[in-house]
């Protein structure tokens, strides 16, 4: 019987035990930006939801790069646990730690330079600009202390303590909804109390992840294991880097998406503006199901890391395929909210005309009509990041985003308009489902035959 608990304990147990404080986590860490949206639309208005939207890709960025350092050093970790090579998961969490702490204070100082000009990339019209500067330009601050965090969690999860990274996350998101109305109604300082409240949350959760190097169970960090070598690094980035192209994808999409609804906009009833604020509601919720879907995700990978380390292949595929119900189950329940309640969940963000809120309502149901199916792209990206095979989860991850959502949002607008722009997405959804179902049953039944070898018995 193996030591770890991840080979041989129960599966539905360990993905519970797993995926559920790290679903708790990627949740409560959307929330920081829905919160602000909320607070921001009842006290600012539709203009302010507007900057919002426009200011997000700075946050998927960070996203990025922490997914990039922080799954691909939890990855690698996993593995070396289940060959039973401790030392070798020091290094790699030791290097990582400092890769984390170097690329955010770098991001923090190249966004705060270019901030003016990147918004206006962002989509930011002229009216729109004030509020997305002010707001953008504190949130940018906290940017360093998201990477770590972020970064921090997965190892933090693949150490066996995935409810410690979920108090990490969860009590900065409570400072900050608690700050938000303080800041943004009491002190009246409106857009830029909403950003202050986001950058003191995340400072909080960096000090409580940073305190946890010294409470690691299954290896001990030592001074020397904080070095960096361009070895381990492009390993490291090798494993992380279909999850991080995951995210710079959704920038990109957002950055297209944002100038077609503006151009499109501008051209139909809508106005510019109209179009940027309902979109920005609509993905910030769809973030919330995303947000569950990623956490059983990092819930499920350091189960499949560790037994694929230890040529356990059935219990691989058992952990998959638990992850894809349980993913089946959430997108159900988003796909009925989405389709059925869509005004009383746009109303939450705060009122508008009757054209915002016909327009977010509409968008909201055709372009996340695909929303039962969207997951499972996502999950089998990081399953074939978490087994070692980066280069198929990076063309999972490139699938959806790069492959078909950007040229359809490029296209279909020539022909259809507005509409076209919002059918992008639920065509997009269902071709990356189908690909993703055949490269991963490809890859399950080879584990299969190779389980069954003489050799491997």
């Amino acid at each position: 019987m193996p030591e770890n608990q991840l080979g041989y304990e129960k599966m539905t147990t360990l993905l519970r035990r797993f995926a559920l404080p790290s679903i708790t986590s990627t949740l409560v860490s959307s929330l920081y930006n829905i919160v602000d949206q909320v607070f921001i639309g009842q006290g600012v208005g539709y203009l302010g939801n507007a900057a919002t939207n426009v200011s997000y890709p700075f946050s998927t960025i960070c996203l990025a790069i922490a997914l990039l350092v922080g799954v691909g050093s939890a990855a690698r970790f996993s593995l070396f646990l289940g060959k039973k090579k401790p030392d070798e998961a020091a290094k790699v969490a030791g290097s990582g730690i400092v890769l984390m702490a170097t690329a955010g204070l770098l991001y923090a100082v190249v966004g705060e330079c270019l901030l003016e000009p990147l918004l206006r990339i962002f989509g930011a019209t002229a009216d729109v600009l004030p509020y997305a500067r002010q707001y953008a330009g504190v949130t940018l601050l906290g940017m360093p202390f998201l990477i770590v965090t972020n970064g921090l969690s997965n190892l933090i999860r693949a150490d066996g303590s995935p409810k410690y990274s979920m108090f990490c996350i969860v009590s900065g998101a409570v400072v900050n909804t608690i700050l938000d109305p303080i800041f943004i109604f009491i002190c009246g300082l409106d857009v830029f109390g909403a950003a202050l409240a986001t950058v003191m949350g995340q400072l909080l959760s960096f000090t409580l992840a940073v305190g946890y190097l010294k409470k690691f169970k299954t290896i001990r960090l030592v001074r020397s294991d904080f070095r960096l070598s361009l070895h381990s690094t492009l390993r490291t980035f090798g494993m992380g880097i279909s999850s991080c192209i995951n995210q710079v994808a959704i920038t990109i999409v957002q950055i297209v998406l944002n100038h077609s609804l503006t151009y499109y906009g501008a051209l139909s009833i809508y106005g510019t503006d109209i179009p940027l604020a309902g979109c920005g509601i609509v993905m910030k919720t769809n973030a919330i199901l995303l947000s569950i879907i990623v956490g059983i995700s990092q819930g499920v990978q350091p189960l499949i890391g560790f037994n694929y380390g230890a040529q356990q292949y059935k219990r691989v595929r058992e952990a998959y395929l638990l992850a894809i119900r349980w993913n089946f189950i959430v997108s159900s329940i988003g796909f009925c909210l989405f389709e059925f309640f869509p005004y009383p969940i746009i109303s939450v963000f705060g009122s508008g005309n009757e054209l915002y809120m016909e327009f977010a309502v509409k968008f909201m149901r055709i372009f996340l009509f695909m929303a039962l199916v969207n997951g499972v792209q996502l999950l089998s990206s990081n399953f074939f990041t978490a087994i070692g095979k980066a280069n198929r989860g990076l063309l999972l991850a490139l699938t959806r985003q790069v492959f078909f959502l950007i040229p359809l949002l490029l296209l279909l607008p020539l022909w259809l308009g507005m509409d076209g722009v919002m059918l992008a997405g639920p065509i997009a959804d269902f071709i990356a489902f189908v690909v993703s179902v055949a490269l991963v049953r490809k890859e399950l039944k080879r584990q299969a035959a190779h389980s069954n070898s003489p050799l491997q018995e």
